[in-house]
Formats: C-alpha cells, sequence, structure tokens
C-alpha cells in the first residue's frame, strides 16, 4: 500500500486561506439574496436512501458515491440539492400550502468526475419554486439564477435559455420513433452538425424539416429568434413551447435583465427529467456552465405529491475558478492590526481590552504573543502587510500608529 497521508483523493481539493474566505462571502451574499426574494432556506441530509435517486432513474447508478448501513442497505451521499427537496416537499413539508420558495446552499458528492473543474465534492447554491407552472415563476427563478452569479463578482455572463417542449413538438409533427429523436436530441444538444444532417437524412426528414433543424443549431437570440421559428412550425406543442420563452422574455426585460439571456432551442439535456423551460449560464474562462437549472414538473410527483416544480443551482466553487481565471478575486486581508504590550503588571489585560475594542469597530485584530518588543513588532507588522500597530507600554497609555 502507498502512503497516502499528505494527498488528497482524486477530485477533492484543499481550499487555501484566501478562496476559503471569499468562498464564504459568496455564500453569504448569495443566501442573503435568497432570503430577500422569500426563499426559505432547508439543509437535507448529506448521505439519502439510494432509492432516492435512483427509483426514478434520477441519476445514473454509476455516478453516485454508494456505501451501505449496518442493516445492509445502500445509501448515497448527496448527489445534488433538487431531488431532496423533492423528496422534503412531498413529506414533511405535504401540508404546507404552495407555493412553496425553497433556497439550499451544500456539498454535493459524485462518483464521476463532476461539478465542473472536474470535481467529486463541490458546493451549490439553489432554489426550487414549487407550485406554480407560469411564465412568470421560470423567470423568476432565472432571473435569481441571474442575479446569484453578478452577486459574487462575475460580470461576464451569457444565459442560454432553450424549451424541451418545442423539440417534443416536432418529434409528433414529424411521425419519428422515441429512438430515432433520442438519437437527434443528442447530436442537437451536443451541437454535432455532421451527425444531425446523417440522422435527419437516414430517418427520411423534408427538406422543411431539415430547415428548422439547421435554424435549431444556427440561430441564437432573443425575439427575432422566437419570431423565425414562428413562421416555420405548425404543431400546437411547438407554438405554445415558443409563447411560454416570450412570456419569459417579457418578464426578463421588465427585470433589466434582458442583455445577459439568448434563446438557444439546441438545447436539449434530460428530455426526461425537464418538462419545459432549461437554462444555462456560462462566464469567459469556464468550459462548463456555472449555473443551470430549468422546469421539472414530474419529479415531486414521484414521491407521492403533484407539485409543479422549477428551479437551478450555481456551483460556488466555479464561481471561484472564475475569478480566479479573470483576476477578479477581491483583495484578501488576513490581519488589520496588531496589538503589542510591554511586560508589566496589568499590561496583558490592556492589550486584550485594546483588541476586543478594535474588532468592535470591524476590524481583524491579533494580539502579539512573542512578547515582541515595539521595533520588532514594527518589523513584524510590516513583513506582514499589516496596517495597524498598537504597543501598549502603560496601562492608561497607548502608543498607536499606522505602517
Amino acid at each position: 500500500m502507498g502512503n497516502y497521508r499528505f494527498h488528497t483523493p482524486d477530485g477533492v481539493i484543499d481550499i487555501l486561506p484566501q478562496e476559503a474566505t471569499v468562498k464564504r462571502r459568496i455564500e453569504a451574499d448569495i443566501r442573503e439574496l435568497f432570503s430577500s426574494h422569500g426563499y426559505s432556506e432547508v439543509e437535507t441530509p448529506g448521505i439519502e436512501y439510494y432509492d432516492v435517486y435512483a427509483s426514478e432513474d434520477f441519476v445514473a447508478t454509476e455516478d453516485m458515491f454508494k456505501l451501505t448501513d449496518k442493516d445492509g442497505r445502500i445509501i448515497s451521499m448527496r448527489y445534488d440539492g433538487t431531488v431532496p427537496v423533492a423528496r422534503l416537499a412531498a413529506t414533511l413539508l405535504k401540508d404546507e400550502q404552495p407555493p412553496l420558495r425553497l433556497s439550499y446552499i451544500e456539498d454535493m458528492y459524485r462518483f464521476k468526475l463532476s461539478g465542473g473543474g472536474k470535481l467529486r465534492e463541490f458546493s451549490q447554491a439553489g432554489v426550487e419554486l414549487l407550485g406554480l407552472d407560469n411564465a412568470e415563476a421560470d423567470a423568476e427563478v432565472i432571473a435569481l439564477g441571474i442575479q446569484s452569479v453578478l452577486a459574487s463578482g462575475i460580470t461576464d455572463l451569457q444565459i442560454s435559455i432553450g424549451q424541451v417542449d418545442f423539440f417534443r413538438g416536432l418529434v409528433e409533427e414529424w411521425g419519428i420513433t422515441s429512438e430515432e429523436a433520442s438519437e437527434l436530441s443528442t447530436a442537437i444538444d451536443q451541437k454535432d452538425i455532421v451527425r444531425i444532417e446523417q440522422t435527419a437524412e437516414r430517418i427520411g426528414l423534408s427538406d422543411e424539416a431539415k430547415e428548422i433543424l439547421d435554424m435549431i443549431s444556427n440561430r441564437f437570440g432573443t425575439y427575432d429568434v422566437l419570431d423565425a421559428f414562428e413562421e416555420k412550425v405548425k404543431n400546437d406543442t411547438s407554438r405554445a413551447a415558443l409563447k411560454n420563452l416570450r412570456e419569459i422574455l417579457d418578464a426578463l426585460k421588465d427585470y433589466e435583465l434582458l442583455q445577459y439571456v439568448s434563446i438557444d432551442l439546441g438545447m436539449l439535456r434530460s428530455l426526461d427529467y425537464y418538462t419545459g423551460m432549461i437554462f444555462k449560464g456560462f462566464t469567459y474562462e469556464i468550459g462548463f456552465p456555472i449555473l443551470g437549472g430549468g422546469r421539472y414538473n414530474n419529479v415531486i410527483s414521484t414521491f407521492g405529491r403533484k407539485l409543479e416544480a422549477v428551479g437551478f443551482s450555481v456551483g460556488i466553487n466555479l464561481i471561484l475558478t472564475a475569478l480566479r481565471r479573470q483576476d477578479k478575486l477581491p483583495e484578501f486581508v488576513e490581519v488589520d492590526a496588531i496589538v503589542g504590550y510591554k511586560d508589566g503588571e496589568g499590561m496583558r489585560q490592556a492589550a486584550f481590552a485594546t483588541a476586543k475594542a478594535l474588532r468592535e469597530t470591524g476590524l481583524k485584530v491579533i494580539v502579539d504573543t512573542q512578547h515582541l518588543s515595539e521595533e520588532e513588532l514594527d518589523a513584524y507588522a510590516e513583513a506582514r502587510g499589516i496596517d495597524q500597530v498598537v504597543y501598549v507600554e502603560e496601562e492608561d497609555e497607548v502608543e498607536e500608529e499606522n505602517t
């Protein structure tokens, strides 16, 4: 066996003081944002019974960390925030009248390298809006997702919004099989133009259908994209999806957030999970979405309660990575002031009282425990970038200087 005492397992990392401080600040700001919009925070267990995730194929079994309890039952570590909240809403909160606005900030665990940045353990913040099924609820969640990222200090943000019902309507209109639809949707979601063309040709789609597929792969924008597709599609399901997106854009315009969004009808991930609007958020220097979500009206019913739902999650670790790569990590101030004292009766007590008073003004203060002289204390502070030095010499006399 190797000696792994000095290493961490693959996919987990140590977070050093500066980034740990920034991470906690981001989480606090996001928590306050969620609370100010009426979302109540919940905490779910770090471990769940395996069936919570696997019984309805929410998560592939190979993606979960699994272990057994003392009775041999399979349990798994928390994979995401949405499914436990769905369980919670259908059980402990079953008597609460909708709509429910719930939020969380928790660590997630995935066996496959995941979570963006190739992590197996990572922090996510998210909200779930339960019991409403309209475009305004969709827009509220998207807007909160945008505001969460902006609150972290990231300013360069692009939100792509899709609608899975648009493609479902096309499948019905074109009369293709579920296997053909699955193959085609995968190619579209991966932006694999060659595979899209080959699949369309093989299953015998019309020229008009091929033109729509080309538009799906290449048209991005806002109202102009919706106008273009409304001229092409005929089925009621797809047209209702376009209407939903138009109403979402209208609401985001009133939020004054329209500049961050773009329609992408080729975003077709998890068709069996999502039931309407879906969205992802991107920023530069990161090759993964830093946030994502959508409408999932069928999930909570698997736990025995009919409740529509829409939500999102944002990756805290990904935000930290983005801030670092974009050179936007805030300045890290470890200590604002240091208090030293001369040996003598009552001097240590006076130093402690001085440090307490400074801390009450909001400063980060340490008290010298090395018994440095005043000159040594000045040199110590200068070497470590500590701006303020206080040296207590007499019980009623405090000498203070800024370095």
